[in-house]
């Protein structure tokens, strides 16, 4: 099996690109993969690291506003088309998977006109502009979030699988990651925060605040937060300066290594609401507070976060909102009331979709034949 991925820009596009092709991988060893990005983009980190192929392209995002820089993307799109032609003909795919972001536009793009199947994912409950512009063009199209079929144009393409997870998100019980992190009869409840592995500053100060308010008046709460390495030397001061590095139950740390395992054993996590980390909530059936990112693209963390808070399977609060102790308040309430967490555990766990990574390999399986 040969198969040409594409999805850049951001790790919600490549993230779960890797992991169909690790899947693919998995069961056909033999596989050629290779992926299609630019140099700019983090694919250009991610794809190497992963062990694959990156071929490159140029192509930039078109800006929803006149400006000048569309002339320029008008002309990387069509001279990215023709790039794509070529490296689709000297690789000869069975098969081309497009995960979103502009870079996989020309990739999906230059397939369909070669006649070679193509498969889109589309992880965000909205589907994406690069989505939107290839579905009238692709074999199938795999969906995160229910809702994004009635969003399309040929809803009758798409399924949906899920989000492709690393299996570290499923191989642990609460039990044995909460007797790994030595929790277990020491904590009543273990908080996990973060907003993002680079940070967030508005996150960062009002879990700083909530530690001071709340969580250091109660020591048989365990509340980690990793500050995102951008902001960890400011939150750290702040977090000296204000005396929580005495207290043994709140922890500050750049950045959370052991994620799949401290996600397993935390009672609560309060975090941004890309794709990716809204599958993994799912996943463990954890109760959560989420702080969409008001600087993507559409919106698209707002509106992915809004689809649990209509099922009562998360508490959302826009950052914009974020006063008067507003987080404070959302995980007193979750931490005092173990019917209501109990009660957003069941509801999460309706949204996780068992062995998605499977579900998309035999779909791609059946495609090739």
């Amino acid at each position: 099996m040969r198969v040409l991925m594409s999805g850049g820009g951001t790790g919600g596009h490549v993230n779960p690109a890797i992991a169909i092709a690790n899947i693919i991988k998995k069961n056909v060893p033999d596989a050629e993969i290779a992926f299609v990005g630019t140099k700019r983009g983090i694919e250009s980190k991610l794809v190497p690291h992963a062990g694959y192929k990156l071929y490159h392209i140029q192509i930039q995002g078109i800006r929803r506003s006149l400006s000048p820089s569309n002339i320029k993307t008008a002309f990387l799109a069509a001279k990215s088309f023709g790039d794509c032609k070529k490296i689709i003909k000297e690789f000869k795919p069975d098969v081309v998977v497009g995960t979103g972001g502009y870079a996989c536009w020309p990739v999906v793009r230059a397939a369909a006109s070669l006649k070679i199947p193509t498969v889109l994912h589309e992880s965000n409950a909205t589907p994406g502009f690069a989505i939107k512009m290839l579905e009238k063009k692709a074999t199938k199209i795999f969906v995160n979030f229910e809702e994004t079929i009635s969003q399309l144009k040929c809803p009758e393409k798409a399924v949906r699988v899920g989000n492709p997870l690393r299996g570290d998100f499923s191989a642990i019980s609460k039990e044995e990651a909460r007797r790994n992190q030595g929790i277990e009869g020491k904590y009543r409840t273990f908080i996990l925060s973060l907003g993002g592995s680079m940070g967030a500053e508005r996150i960062n100060l009002e879990v700083i605040e909530m530690m001071k308010e709340y969580t250091s008046k109660n020591p048989e709460i365990l509340h980690v937060h990793g500050t995102g390495a951008i902001e960890y030397e400011i939150a750290k001061k702040m977090f000296e300066d204000a005396g929580l590095d005495k207290y043994p139950n709140l922890k500050l740390v750049e950045y959370i290594y052991d994620m799949p395992e401290k996600m397993a054993a935390a009672d609560i996590v309060i975090n941004r609401a890309g794709a990716m980390t809204l599958s993994e909530i799912a996943m463990l059936g954890k109760a959560s507070v989420l702080i969409p990112s008001p600087n993507v693209t559409n919106n698209h963390q707002y509106k992915n976060a809004h689809v649990l808070e209509k099922a009562g399977a998360a508490v959302l609060i826009e950052e914009k909102d974020l006063e008067n102790g507003t987080l404070t308040n959302a995980v007193r309430e979750l931490c005092e009331n173990r019917e209501k967490r109990s009660e957003m555990e069941n509801k999460v766990s309706g949204f996780a979709v068992k062995d998605a990574s499977g579900k998309i390999y035999d779909y791609i399986k059946e495609i090739v034949k």
